[in-house]
């Protein structure tokens, strides 16, 4: 007894091959010998030793050459590769089945040999392992299972002794020693491709009327600008790619069943954020302080200074002011330490003094807390910075500033505000 699914297979044929012969003109004479006809050609004793024939016109293949160009002519590749949770997208790791290319003439057969018979298994599993039920199903009074057998795996035959690539076919040359390469043919993984289109439009286009009914309405909502609960799954910049123009069976049996597109995922450089601020490469108070951001900061400095009066007043004011500066540079301070730690390790800041790179690169900050001897330096300089960049700012009309003077009265500021400096 002929399997159900063979016996649809072949019903569902015939009616297409009649359907194509009969119109309106068709006399019932001419539909009688035609149905007859049809009765003949889609038997199965009939139709599975033609189809025979026809499947070495057939080949199996993981990745088809035609995707890269329709004339391309290669030999059939199957890549096999181990499962493996690395969490990519490529060959071993889906369940995806492999795609046919061949005489669109000829498709037929691979859809015959994809058939799942009534224990679950394909015709094509049930030929590889040659089990009883196929032989039976194949006990026909035109031919005989020891000959259709290997006809019809010859869609998996592969040229073992010479492997064909084609000049059409993208090229890449790939170093692999001093003067040496190997120059690749880069296929396409359809199975995979096509994988990738079907998870896409499970999410854009659910099967499922509940699911589609709530992604409606989410996408309404957001619309209107609007709270959704559960939200929802959007992919944007996709971009629609087409293989075979009108005639997608030329390419492959799954670009055709996929009516010829697939899809790109949006691939672009990255866009890198300008950084506001560089580490210094020699000193931190010449590199990262501009003075024309303490401008206004030394300008004031200046008028107080300059002033007639002095109380205490006048005192807590001028000190108020360079704490103001002081808590300046500590922003900078942090906007270097907000870099990647490790960053003072790199050749390009050899000439940073070493307490400096203890100061500013995160990845001391266990030496910061654990010793001190460092912090004498960065006070040094902190306190030079700010006598300098008074004198440098006011120019001529700077009044004189004695480093030894002024100098104790600067760290004790400095320590003063050492829990957002040091």
């Amino acid at each position: 007894m002929i399997d159900p699914a063979i016996q649809t297979f072949l019903t569902e044929r015939k009616e297409s091959w009649l359907k194509k012969k009969v119109d309106s003109k068709t006399t019932a004479e001419q539909e009688s010998e035609l149905t007859q006809e049809a009765n003949e050609k889609f038997a199965l004793d009939n139709w599975l030793p033609d189809a025979a024939k026809r499947a070495k016109r057939l080949s199996l293949v993981s990745h088809p050459a035609k995707f890269s160009h329709p004339s391309a002519k290669t030999s059939s590749v199957v890549a096999i590769a181990a499962k493996n949770t690395d969490g990519f997208v490529r060959t071993g790791n889906t369940l995806e089945s492999l795609d046919v290319f061949g005489d669109a003439a000829a498709m037929d057969v691979y859809k015959f040999l994809s058939l799942v018979l009534v224990d679950g298994q394909t015709v094509l599993s049930h030929l590889e392992q040659q089990t009883s039920t196929i032989q039976q199903q194949f006990t026909l009074s035109t031919a005989n299972y020891a000959e259709l057998a290997p006809a019809l795996l010859a869609i998996k035959a592969t040229d073992t002794e010479k492997t064909v690539t084609s000049a059409i076919v993208k090229q890449v040359y790939f170093p692999v020693a001093a003067n040496d390469y190997h120059l690749l043919s880069v296929l396409t993984p359809s199975s995979l491709m096509f994988s990738l289109k079907k998870r896409i439009n499970a999410i854009r286009f659910p099967d499922d009327e509940k699911a589609k009914a709530a992604l409606t309405s989410a996408r309404e909502a957001r619309k209107e600008n609007k709270s959704y609960e559960g939200g929802y799954s959007e992919i944007y910049s996709l971009t629609v790619i087409g293989f075979g123009g009108t005639k997608p069976q030329n390419i492959s049996v799954l670009n055709s069943q996929n009516y010829g597109t697939a899809y790109l995922l949006e691939s672009l450089p990255p866009i890198f954020k300008k950084r506001n601020i560089n580490p210094p490469k020699s000193n931190f108070f010449s590199s990262s302080l501009r003075l024309k951001d303490f401008q206004e900061d030394f300008d004031a400095l200046h008028k107080q200074l300059s002033s007639d009066i002095n109380n205490i007043h006048v005192k807590k004011k001028l000190e108020w002011m360079i704490k103001n500066i002081i808590y300046q540079v500590a922003d900078k301070l942090w906007q270097i330490r907000y870099l990647d730690a490790g960053w003072s390790t790199s050749d390009n800041y050899q000439n940073l003094p070493q307490p400096q790179k203890i100061w500013l690169d995160q990845a001391y900050q266990d030496t910061r807390q654990q010793q001190t001897d460092w912090q004498d330096d960065i006070k040094t300089g902190l306190a030079r910075w700010l006598a300098n960049s008074y004198k440098e700012t006011q120019g001529d009309k700077a009044l004189s500033i004695d480093d030894d003077r002024y100098k104790p009265h600067f760290i004790r500021l400095i320590e003063e505000c050492e829990v957002a400096l040091l």
